[in-house]
């Protein structure tokens, strides 16, 4: 991980600061329905996909397939 560039040139860091400014997870209604009562914040933690939200143009990447894949971009509509 590290850094990769934006498509609209702004530098997206996946590293660094901890938590992420610009890092979020996005956990499926499936997976998160498999959690009930009180549980363990990092087995939540571990089943949601990491996404980045560039600060310069809003688009949304997500690494879908892990790290070690390139992430999916989403560009906002307005």
């Amino acid at each position: 991980m590290g850094k990769f560039n934006c498509a609209c040139g702004n530098l997206m860091r996946t590293s660094g600061l901890i938590p992420n400014p610009i890092e979020w997870k996005i956990i499926s209604d499936v997976d998160f329905d498999c959690f009930n009562g009180l549980v363990d914040a990092e087995d939540v933690y571990s089943v949601g996909r990491s996404a980045f939200r560039c600060e310069g143009c809003g688009r949304l990447w997500i690494y879908w397939d892990g790290f070690d894949r390139p992430p999916r971009c989403y560009v906002p509509e307005d």
